[in-house]
């Protein structure tokens, strides 16, 4: 995520997943071991068949402020006020997680980069935040201005997506009515959702689409993103069978890999 350029950049990210429409928020994560792999996103078959790197946990550290907001893995969240912060990538050495964070909703050059732990105070685009969770596919901050809370909760005119920026309300959220409709659109707990590689985009009812960039069936990886109001929201890159990953609030399973489809189970309500 520190080199842009690379194959793994962030810029690629934004460039491949522009053409969706997709969102981000609220859940708490707890259990298990493992991850997403390693940190920054993708949007490319890796070159090699090489094996991927596995995550080597804790999947979780520190505990989810209920009010909130979730940056999800390789992907940015706007900021009601303008900026926004991206989820750039991790470390974790088996006992402890730390995350990089880039300044800015989406990548541009320059950005200003934090690594942080959970528990620390941050501030990124002039808001404070306190690091309340860091996972392998998230991380939760939790605002410390009274009035950052309000408008991260502010109801939207309407739960209606229209596409492009004017969903921000429903993508960049703490807002339970957004959160419920978001989750309504997904399958039921313990239900799969089936994404096809090479272009199959699913769309949700608050703007939130999904794809899958690549499948690797000789190291039993994928790569897994999702934009929602023009920004790019998630890049899960060389996710694996039993790894977790978030969307619009919603913790997945990755249950089954194969050349042509990944498929995700509901975890939570």
């Amino acid at each position: 995520m520190l080199r842009p350029a690379s194959k793994y950049g962030i810029a690629g990210a934004v460039t491949a997943l522009l053409a969706l429409t997709g969102c981000g928020s609220s859940s708490d994560g707890t259990g298990g071991t493992g991850g997403t792999g390693g940190g920054g996103p993708t949007t490319a078959a890796p070159a090699t068949t090489q094996a991927a790197a596995k995550d080597k946990g804790p999947l979780c550290v520190g505990k989810a402020a209920a009010d909130g907001l979730h940056v999800l893995r390789g992907g940015g969240f706007r900021l009601p006020e303008g900026g926004g912060v991206q989820y750039d990538s991790a470390t974790a050495d088996g006992t402890t997680r730390t995350a990089t964070l880039r300044e800015g909703a989406s990548y541009a050059d320059g950005q200003k980069q934090q690594n942080v732990r959970a528990g620390q105070r941050i501030t990124f685009s002039g808001h404070a935040y306190t690091v309340s969770q860091i996972c392998s596919y998230r991380v939760v901050l939790e605002p410390r201005d009274a009035k950052d809370k309000t408008a991260l909760a502010a109801a939207p005119k309407s739960l209606e997506s229209k596409g492009g920026e004017a969903d921000s309300g429903l993508c960049f959220s703490t807002n339970s009515s957004v959160l419920a409709a978001a989750a309504k659109g997904f399958p039921a707990r313990g239900s799969t959702l089936s994404l096809l590689r090479n272009g199959g985009v699913k769309t949700f009812p608050t703007g939130l689409s999904i794809t899958v960039s690549y499948i690797d069936a000789k190291t039993g990886t994928a790569g897994v993103g999702a934009n929602c109001a023009a920004i790019p929201v998630a890049v899960y890159r060389d996710v694996r069978v039993g790894d977790t990953v978030e969307f619009a609030g919603v913790l997945f399973k990755v249950s089954g890999l194969a050349e042509d489809v990944v498929r995700l189970t509901r975890t939570s309500a």
